[in-house]
């Protein structure tokens, strides 16, 4: 390990799960290293990562083997909390938390390390947990992009935390806006059960019985490792197997620009797990509105409440295939109204969003 990566400016960001641009890790820290102009950067990634930041203040450690990777994390944190700069640790999860507990004794000086907590998942056992770390570990800096996360660490006894927007990775510059100009539907990012993928298989199978001929892009790329739980699979197959003649899948991940692009014109279908999403940021949502692309989705979602604030789409209370389609009807009528509203709304949380507040807060 270099020395460079030791020194008191740097910031080492601990992403362990980032191997490809699908998912939110490229998108997060890539907002992240775009905003850091100011500091120098050491990305710790998975060893087979095959991807690539811009800036010359960004250095990229492909470190992580993803059997072990919570055994090196042991060793990297009490590496890094011997030595100068900062941890950042962008995806964190309880189990951070344990390590970091283990790795420094409780020892962890005030400004020394933050964690992002996308969401949780939260039981009473954890809560109890969550307690008994807040008293070994109080200087820890506790980030999250909605208020029942943070809340949840505040009654959990943390005493450094702050709410941080999820920055905005995709911006579209206006002069790309085709507003009015409907192209076809989009399931974007990857395919997974809490994202909904088996009522939009649902729907093209719906689309193809009633003979339409709306187009459909649909990623159906894995995860970050690769791959698909058994549901999802099989759901695939199904998808692969429907003859909808106007439906495009895009089976690998797609560059930043591919991905952009794919939103112009288009509706994003978002039937995600209220359960799973009702406070939860979608990165997918962001760069819809940002690229003035309306959205359906599902009630009582972070989701839902974002395309009500913007009136930016349509809200469905059910999954049925009658009732997307007929809301997806609904958008198309008046696609340009939704569209300029989309993208009004994105421009909005673009400076909300920024990743300006996400660096600033981790210079403090």
């Amino acid at each position: 390990m270099p020395d460079t990566y030791l020194a008191p400016e740097t910031i080492n960001v601990i992403e362990p799960t980032l191997m490809s641009e699908t998912g939110h890790c490229f998108s997060f820290l890539t907002s992240l290293c775009n905003a850091s102009s100011k500091a120098s950067l050491c990305l710790w990634i998975n060893r087979k990562a095959s991807v690539a930041f811009a800036g010359t203040n960004v250095r990229i450690n492909r470190y992580f083997y993803s059997k072990i990777r919570r055994f090196q994390c042991y060793g990297l944190y009490k590496r890094l909390l011997k030595a100068g700069g900062k941890l950042f640790i962008s995806t964190a999860g309880t189990t951070d938390l344990v390590l970091l507990g283990w790795a420094s004794n409780g020892n962890i000086p005030k400004g020394k390390v933050y964690l992002y907590f996308h969401w949780l998942n939260i039981s009473e056992k954890k809560i109890a947990y969550l307690k008994r770390l807040s008293q070994k570990l109080p200087n820890l800096m506790i980030l999250g992009p909605t208020s029942s996360v943070i809340n949840t660490f505040q009654e959990a006894g943390f005493k450094n935390t702050r709410l941080v927007p999820y920055p905005i990775s995709v911006q579209i510059p206006q002069d790309n806006k085709k507003h009015g100009n409907f192209t076809g539907l989009l399931y974007a990012g990857a395919a997974r059960q809490d994202k909904g993928i088996s009522e939009v298989v649902r729907l093209v199978e719906h689309m193809n019985k009633l003979g339409l001929q709306i187009p459909f892009h649909l990623q159906n790329s894995p995860d970050y490792r690769g791959k698909y739980d058994a549901i999802t699979k099989t759901e695939i197959q199904r998808l692969e197997k429907t003859p909808y003649p106007y439906l495009h899948l895009y089976p690998e991940t797609l560059k930043p620009e591919e991905y952009a692009d794919l939103f112009s014109g288009a509706i994003c279908i978002q039937l995600y797990s209220v359960d799973l999403f009702s406070d939860r940021i979608s990165g997918v949502t962001l760069d819809a509105l940002s690229a003035g692309c309306p959205i359906v989705t599902t009630s009582g979602t972070w989701i839902a409440r974002m395309v009500q604030r913007f009136d930016a789409g349509k809200i469905v209370d059910s999954t049925e295939p009658e009732i997307t389609l007929t809301a997806i009807k609904e958008i198309i009528d008046e696609y340009s109204r939704y569209s300029k509203n989309a993208y009004a709304g994105g421009l909005i949380l673009q400076q909300e969003n920024s990743a300006e507040i996400l660096f600033n807060t981790l210079m403090e």
